[in-house]
């Protein structure tokens, strides 16, 4: 089972980038999906997370009207398009997989399945 992040990279404030998260040896239909991301020396925190029925979660303000979470369940493969990124932006984004409850949950501990993170850096 892999979840496969890609999309991160370098860009300057202002810009967009869009995450993906691949599943391979799982399908990914019947898990509610998160991106979490980790800052440089902060904790883990939750992004954004889709449930297994489309419906959307945002856990930061900060990120809320810029950032969209989506899935494709056909391509096995959920996405997030950052827009208007800002410096404070700036972390390792890794996705997961939640089989488990009827909604999105912001508990990393009931993740059952992560990804390996993907670099986004976003300078000034």
């Amino acid at each position: 089972v892999q979840l496969q992040a890609s999309g991160g990279g370098s860009v300057q404030a202002g810009g967009s980038l869009g995450l993906s998260c691949a599943g391979s040896g799982i399908t990914l239909r019947p898990y509610h999906m998160g991106w979490f991301r980790q800052r440089p020396g902060q904790e883990r925190e939750l992004v954004a997370a889709i449930s297994r029925s489309f419906a959307e979660h945002y856990d930061t303000d900060s990120v809320k009207g810029r950032f969209t979470i989506s899935r494709d369940n056909a391509k096995n493969t959920v996405y997030l398009q950052m827009n208007s990124l800002k410096p404070e932006d700036t972390a390792v984004y890794y996705c997961a997989a939640d089989l488990g409850g009827q909604i999105v949950s912001t508990r990393q501990q009931d993740y059952d399945y992560w990804g390996q993170g993907t670099l986004v850096t976003v300078s000034s």
